[in-house]
């Protein structure tokens, strides 16, 4: 699964009744939310907006569930920043439960940020602090101070910046998904989709991604490959072995990329039962020089079920 949500548990030293009027009261929220609270009660199925402490717009969006004091639901759109204002609402989910005699656990989900990733970038160094300063006040009794230069929007990231790092974070998170799949004994049809959408995804945002290079695109092709031969797709395979080959070739990839190139194509081509042409690939895959000892290890455990040529 990508990384499109925030999520945090916490268990705060008070009735649970307690901490649901912190969520919702104005006057107790500002103490622990950057000063900023509900415009006016929230009402389930109704919009809302919250002030800062200057009384400026900070959020707005729908209350899509209240039920005290269990659960709260919102959706989220900041209004203070232009560059996360252009951005899509996203969903903020409160859901409380005792836990003990006078013990309340909170989770907090901020989740449908999967177009969102200035939104995604700058709550998950937000929420910490916000859940920190709520469980502060309600224990003790005092507020938790600011940090010193707290980072606005702004100066977390350039807009393009933060969105490179979010792809970044999407890419891996699918890749690794990818081979959590693979390795699976009893891969089911589902799986075989699941891996579909994760080699695919996985590429969409390695192209986005801070910092990416033409060795990026060619793995990205590789896993495309992978992943159609593994779900019975050996044209489609084929397909991505020669783009990843291609882009090896532009691009003067050398080393394990190459060899994995052609170790995709071998294995792509024998599916289709070009059986010479499938093993004149191994063989080239397998003379492709691997300087380091640790890659080398690997390539060699991979290419363990090669033919014999």
């Amino acid at each position: 699964m990508a990384i499109t949500r925030h999520q945090y548990r916490i268990f705060i030293k008070a009735p649970i009744e307690l901490v649901w009027n912190a969520l919702i009261d104005p006057a107790f929220t500002r103490r622990y939310f950057h000063g900023t609270a509900f415009e006016t009660p929230p009402v389930a199925g109704q919009p809302y907006r919250t002030l800062m402490a200057d009384g400026q717009p900070a959020i707005d969006g729908t209350i899509e569930e209240l039920d005290a004091p269990h659960r709260l639901v919102q959706t989220w759109h900041f209004l203070y920043d232009t560059a996360m204002a252009a951005e899509p609402p996203s969903r903020v989910e409160w859901t409380l439960a005792v836990a003990g005699d006078g013990l309340t656990r909170l989770d907090v989900v901020h989740g449908d940020l999967a177009r969102s990733p200035l939104t995604w970038s700058y709550v998950g160094e937000g929420w910490p602090w916000i859940l920190d300063a709520l469980k502060t006040v309600l224990e003790t009794g005092d507020v938790l101070p600011e940090v010193s230069a707290q980072p606005r929007p702004a100066e977390i990231a350039e807009a393009s910046d933060a969105a490179g790092d979010w792809h970044r974070a999407q890419s891996v998170e699918c890749n690794n998904s990818i081979w959590d799949l693979v390795g699976k004994d009893d891969r089911s049809p589902a799986d075989d989709e699941e891996m579909l959408r994760c080699a695919y995804s996985s590429a969409y945002h390695w192209q986005r991604a801070r910092g990416t290079g033409p060795a990026n695109e060619a793995r990205a092709l590789y896993m495309l490959a992978k992943v159609h031969l593994l779900t019975g797709h050996g044209a489609r395979s084929l397909h991505y072995a020669d783009a990843c080959l291609a882009q090896c070739a532009q691009h003067d990839l050398v080393d394990f990329d190459l060899a994995y190139a052609h170790e995709a194509r071998a294995r792509a081509l024998r599916d289709l039962g070009r059986e010479d042409e499938g093993l004149a690939a191994w063989a080239t895959a397998r003379q492709v020089p691997i300087v380091d000892p640790e890659d080398r290890d690997i390539v060699e455990a991979d290419f363990a079920d090669a033919p014999e040529l």
